[in-house]
């Protein structure tokens, strides 16, 4: 047996909640190593609310409230660039 296989043979023994604190480990060295993982089927809505209130906690205080066409540059046809 590899080592992935021996995890999965001693997550069978465990109760759910070890079960899925030893996922979040491994999630977590997953992380630290920097390895591509499939998502969680065990991820459920709360997960995907932090992540966007993660991501919107990092436009910060200083991101314009209303962006208009007016903040936006004017486009020109590329043979006018020619």
């Amino acid at each position: 047996m590899n080592v992935a296989e021996l995890i999965y043979q001693h997550s069978l023994q465990l109760p759910e909640s070890a079960a899925q604190e030893a996922l979040v480990f491994i999630q977590d060295l997953a992380t630290r190593y920097a390895i591509t993982t499939v998502a969680s089927p065990l991820r459920g809505a709360n997960d995907t609310e932090a992540f966007l209130a993660d991501i919107a906690d990092d436009l910060s205080a200083d991101f314009p409230d209303e962006i208009t066409d007016a903040d936006l540059g004017i486009d020109i046809r590329r043979e006018a660039l020619d």
